[in-house]
């Protein structure tokens, strides 16, 4: 079959602005042209930078120059760039201001992590005051984000947070890159429960390449039990992929970049998967999601 492939979650956009390369072609793990191997093709464009590295009041204005090397792309390449959409990784990046999420929208952005490994005005990370959760400015913050059209992204929240969120909820929840905690037990992964939430919200879980998040040996085995897992609770209609490419990860399994993203496909094949879940998990489920 000719594989489609919608990835929830990539550094790259980051990594072309400060290396000078191209979202066509890089030295990097994802670009167009390899993008390109897949029909249909589509992958969510963080835009990201570590908040500590950069004064506050400069912060935003990262942002517009990922933001502007992302709308240049689409410019140059509008074929290539047909299932191109952004995310916001760390809403720090935009001071946690809502009225920041209209702006941003125009941008192209559907997705927003509320926070990044470091906790912010909005909630605790799973890093930083885990067991903080959303407070009143983080619960308006993700609502505006819904009546928007941006999906509140729980990848990197604290599960105080996660769970304030369910609670608070206004539409589908993504968590864009991480695993199962019950396969590997790191906090950047999502219990049971948590993935049963994302599923009943409408929502999508994409799984990351990450070997430390993957867990066990990094082996293609070890990555394929976190959506055998997932299964098992019933994500046919919920799993996707959130690769995590250019965010300094060794892909899990021997992916070595977009290009490699066959070889899961042939490993769920071999475990007889069949070709309507993995176009679902590969495309489907994402591009409805975004309704793309």
């Amino acid at each position: 079959m000719r594989l489609p492939y919608f990835d929830a979650h990539c550094d790259t956009l980051s990594r072309c602005l400060h290396t000078g390369e191209s979202l066509l072609k890089n030295s990097g793990q994802c670009d167009l042209e390899r993008l390109g191997a897949y029909q249909p093709a589509g992958q969510i464009f963080a835009i990201f930078a570590d908040s500590a590295d950069i004064p506050p009041e400069e912060r935003f204005g990262e942002c517009r120059r990922q933001a502007e090397l992302f709308a240049g792309s689409r410019e140059r390449w509008p074929e290539r760039m047909k299932g191109a959409v952004l995310s916001i990784e760390g809403a720090e990046l935009l001071d946690c201001d809502p009225g920041r999420l209209e702006t941003v929208r125009a941008w192209g952005v559907r997705c927003v992590n509320l926070t990044w490994n470091h906790a912010n005005a909005l909630s605790g990370s799973h890093r930083e005051e885990p067991e903080r959760g959303l407070s009143d400015k983080g619960i308006a913050f993700a609502r505006r984000a819904w009546e928007l059209g941006i999906l509140p992204d729980v990848s990197h929240l604290s599960d105080a947070g996660f769970w304030d969120l369910v609670r608070a909820a206004r539409g589908p929840i993504l968590a864009s890159h991480s695993n199962s905690r019950a396969v590997c037990g790191h906090t950047r992964n999502l219990t049971d429960d948590q993935f049963l939430a994302v599923r009943d919200s409408g929502g999508v879980v994409g799984i990351n390449l990450f070997t430390a998040f993957v867990g066990g040996d990094g082996s293609m085995d070890a990555l394929l039990a976190h959506f055998e897992h997932f299964l098992e609770l019933g994500g046919e209609k919920t799993l996707a992929l959130g690769s995590d490419w250019d965010g300094d990860i060794t892909g899990a399994g021997g992916i070595r970049g977009a290009e490699d993203m066959c070889r899961l496909a042939e490993a769920m094949e071999r475990k007889n998967y069949g070709e309507d879940l993995i176009r679902a998990i590969f495309y489907g489920n994402l591009a409805r999601l975004l309704q793309i």
